[in-house]
C-alpha cells in the first residue's frame, strides 16, 4: 500500500476516534475543546447536570451542602431557622391535638404515617418529600434563604461523638446527660417535645445517647455497596438498612425511635443525606431510575391485602404545602423540587 494511502487511512481513523471521544453536548451544541482552557474548566463542564425535559430553569436552584462545608454564618442561619420553627404555633392540631409548634407538626406527620413509610416502597420517596416540606417551611415561614443541608455521615463513621454537628456552639448540641439523655448544651437544650416518644404523646425532653460503635454502620463501604445494586427493589432496602440505621441508632434517644425521630432536629440532616444516597444511585442511570419504584405501601400486610407502591401514589402534608404524586418527586432537579447536591 502506498505511503500516501496509509496516511489518508490513518487520518480518517483519527477523525473517527475523535468524533467518538468528543460527542455533542447535552444541549445539542458541538463539544469544542478549544473553548476550555484548563483542566479545571474541563472538569466543571463534565460535572454539569444532564439536561432533561422539565429540568428546573425558571428559578434559581437550591444547592444542598454537607454540614461540614458550611460557614459559621450558614450554620447559624440554619439553626436560627429551626429555632423559629420551634416558636411558631402549630397548624396540624386536627392531625394530632398535642402539637404546639410548627416543628411538632413535622413530627406528627411522620408519626401518623410511620406504618406506611418504613420497610416499604414509600420509604425513599416519602422522606424525600418530607425533607422538601421541611426545607420549604424553613424558607417560607422562617425567612431562611439557604438550602436544607445534609450530614455526610460516612465521614464521621466510628467517631460520631466528635463530629462538628454536635458542637454546642456551632452545631446541634452534644450528648445527653448520663442519667436521662436530656440535652445539656447547645441551641436545643431545654426544648420540650409534645409528640412521642413513639405513638405516645406526652411532654418529654429531647434526648440523645451517642454510640460510636453503632456509627460504624455508616461506613462509606456500606453506602457504596448500595450504589452497586441494579434495581430500586434492591437499592432501597440496602439504603434503608445500614446507612439509614447508622444515623438513627448512633445518635440514640429520640432519633433511635422510628416513629417520633423527627423530634431531634438532626433527623433532617440525616434524612437529607439518605436522600442524597438515593439520588447518587438514580444519577447512575437516569433514563430508567427516574421511573423505578417497587415494594408495597405498608410494612405489614393489611387485612385487605398488599398494595403495590406506584408512581401515582399521593403524599400529603395536610395543607402545609401541596400534595404530590410520587412521579413528581422522582427527579430532584425538576421544576417542583429544584435542588441539587453539592458533594
Amino acid at each position: 500500500m502506498p505511503v500516501s494511502t496509509k496516511r489518508i487511512l490513518l487520518s480518517l481513523l483519527f477523525l473517527a476516534v475523535s468524533s467518538i471521544a468528543l460527542p455533542l453536548r447535552a444541549d445539542g451544541e458541538d463539544f469544542n475543546m478549544k473553548g476550555l482552557r484548563s483542566n479545571g474548566e474541563i472538569k466543571a463542564f463534565a460535572s454539569k447536570p444532564f439536561h432533561r425535559p422539565g429540568t428546573c430553569e425558571s428559578r434559581p436552584k437550591l444547592y444542598r451542602k454537607g454540614w461540614h462545608t458550611l460557614t459559621a454564618t450558614e450554620r447559624k442561619a440554619y439553626i436560627d431557622a429551626e429555632l423559629c420553627m420551634m416558636r411558631l404555633p402549630a397548624r396540624l392540631a386536627s392531625l394530632n391535638p398535642n402539637v404546639r409548634t410548627h416543628f411538632d407538626d413535622m413530627q406528627a406527620m411522620h408519626q401518623h404515617l410511620s406504618p406506611q413509610i418504613h420497610n416499604s416502597g414509600w420509604f425513599l420517596p416519602y422522606h424525600r418529600y418530607l425533607m422538601w416540606v421541611h426545607e420549604t417551611l424553613l424558607r417560607e415561614a422562617c425567612e431562611y434563604t439557604g438550602a436544607q443541608p445534609y450530614w455526610e455521615e460516612s465521614r464521621d463513621a466510628g467517631k460520631f461523638s466528635v463530629s462538628s454537628v454536635f458542637s454546642p456552639k456551632s452545631g446541634f448540641g452534644g450528648n445527653g446527660r448520663p442519667e436521662d439523655g436530656c440535652l445539656a448544651d447547645g441551641p436545643f437544650a431545654g426544648y420540650t417535645l409534645s409528640v412521642g416518644p413513639g405513638y405516645d404523646n406526652k411532654e418529654h425532653c429531647l434526648n440523645r445517647f451517642l454510640n460510636d460503635t453503632a456509627s460504624l454502620m455508616s461506613l462509606k463501604q456500606n453506602a457504596d455497596a448500595c450504589m452497586q445494586e441494579p434495581t430500586f427493589a434492591r437499592a432501597w432496602p440496602c439504603i434503608e438498612n445500614l446507612p439509614h440505621r447508622g444515623g438513627h441508632n448512633s445518635v440514640g434517644g429520640e432519633m433511635s425511635n422510628p416513629i417520633s425521630s423527627p423530634g431531634d432536629p438532626l433527623f433532617y440532616l440525616h434524612h437529607t443525606y439518605i436522600d442524597k444516597l438515593w439520588w447518587d444511585w438514580q444519577r447512575a442511570n437516569l433514563d430508567s431510575r427516574l421511573k423505578e419504584i417497587a415494594g408495597m405501601t405498608t410494612a405489614k400486610k393489611p387485612e385487605t391485602g398488599w398494595v403495590l407502591a406506584t408512581l401515582n401514589d399521593t403524599f400529603t402534608a395536610w395543607g402545609l404545602v401541596r400534595d404530590v404524586q410520587i412521579h413528581e418527586i422522582m427527579d430532584i432537579e425538576n421544576e417542583l423540587l429544584c435542588y441539587a447536591y453539592v458533594s
